[in-house]
């Protein structure tokens, strides 16, 4: 992996670690200093390949608790970690659920396990997701993704996740009848939703080769997706917050042809504008949630811009106000502007005619403030909302655009 792409990993939170580091290499009787231990807690487990399955009791989504037991008639069990949020675990997907429904009726079950404490995601690790990784979300994203099989919540214990070694999500676990594992690794080989993307479909051969009555060819692979979000990180969360509270907030002038540029959106980024003042109660209502989409999605193609309609001579009250909400410019976001020789996002509009403005950014606008638009690259407006936004609708609206996966057009 180039340092570039594997730093662009860490920071997004993606865990990648080799087959042949998933087991500690001995020597003298000792574990070599230096080797990958893929950040497990110091009371988890790395599985060895002919280990027994631990037991687990967890809750699943249907209300009901789930135990090993549960599932002694089946042929094949395949534990996979699964997660609401990663979008590896989501073009996983797409391939596992298929995976089930064909191979249930031969002796496969399937069990999902969300390995996550949601109060150890970060806000810009949910930029693939509506939902969180908590247990009543879980049900909504299961609902949503059509999930054949149980999904149970580890998350607050992680005991589970401990005994089995969960690295990240997905984490794939395959036990034969005697319930001794014999595939570890991943689902295949692609990060991407295109099922053209995979060359190397790995659970499915190993499913394939045990219902056979064969070895598995291949019975450990790299294991890549997010980390696994474990209690004890919690203090990163805050980190994250206050490292956002501390970035500097930056306020420029625009009249009416610069808002027209901003609308045309020569970018490869959905643009998100939003045009207020301090005296309107409903634009300072919504502002954080329109700081905390900003932070969700600040690793993805998107950037907010806001327009302020205050008196231009008032521009200290105004930069005071956008600090006091710490509407600041995302890391990545902030090196693509310097890059593209653009400075701040957020503005004070200068002209005297608001017909200029209307007509610069969206004709349809009735007037009132606060006026929200989301312009699509190429200037295209995909979504408009006059009057206070509904935080939820906006979120989905951007993460529809967005999508839940990684794309191979999607600049890191």
């Amino acid at each position: 992996m180039k340092s570039s792409t594997l730093l662009a990993a860490l920071l997004a939170g993606v865990f990648v670690i080799s087959a042949a580091a998933q087991q500690p290499k001995k020597k003298g009787g000792t574990t070599v200093k230096g080797e990958i231990t893929g950040g497990l807690p110091p009371d988890a487990k790395k599985l060895s390949l002919g280990d027994p399955a631990p037991d687990f009791h967890l809750l699943g989504i249907d209300g009901k608790h789930h135990t090993l037991a549960d599932y002694r008639a089946a042929k094949l069990l395949m534990v996979v970690f699964l997660s609401n949020h990663c979008p590896y675990s989501h073009a996983s997907e797409t391939r596992l659920i298929p995976l089930a429904k064909e191979f249930k009726g031969r002796g496969l079950e399937v069990v999902a396990i969300n390995p996550n404490s949601p109060d150890s995601v970060r806000i810009d690790e949910l930029g693939y997701s509506k939902y969180n990784d908590g247990y009543d979300e879980m049900k909504l994203y299961a609902r949503d993704a059509g999930f054949p099989f149980p999904y149970l919540y580890d998350g607050d214990t992680q005991v589970t996740a401990k005994a089995y070694g969960c690295l990240a999500t997905p984490h794939v676990f395959l036990f034969d009848q005697e319930r001794k594992l014999r595939y570890v690794g991943r689902v295949d080989d692609s990060r991407y939703e295109d099922l053209a993307s995979v060359t190397s479909p790995d659970a499915r051969n190993a499913v394939r080769e045990l219902l056979a009555g064969q070895a598995v060819t291949t019975p450990t692979t790299t294991v890549m997706g997010c980390s696994t979000k474990w209690n004890t990180k919690r203090d990163d969360v805050v980190k994250g917050d206050e490292k956002w509270k501390a970035e500097p907030v930056e306020l420029a002038l625009i009249d009416a042809a610069g808002v027209a540029q901003l609308a045309k959106n020569d970018s490869n980024r959905l643009r998100l504008v939003n045009v207020w003042a301090t005296w309107c109660a409903p634009c300072v209502a919504e502002f954080p949630a329109l700081v905390s989409l900003t932070r969700r999605v600040g690793n993805r193609d998107f950037e907010m811009v806001t327009i302020s309609m205050d008196d231009p001579k008032h521009q200290p009250q105004v930069k005071k106000f956008l600090e006091k909400q710490h509407v600041a410019v995302p890391g990545r976001l902030k090196r693509l502007l310097a890059a593209e020789g653009r400075g701040p996002l957020n503005f004070l509009y200068t002209d005297a005619s608001t017909d200029a403005l209307v007509k610069a950014l969206d004709p349809a606008w009735p007037g009132p403030l606060p006026h929200t638009v989301l312009i699509a690259p190429g200037g295209r407006i995909v979504y408009r909302h006059n009057g206070q936004v509904d935080p939820e609708e906006l979120k989905n609206e951007v993460l529809r655009h967005l999508g839940p996966f990684y794309t191979p057009q999607e600049k890191r």
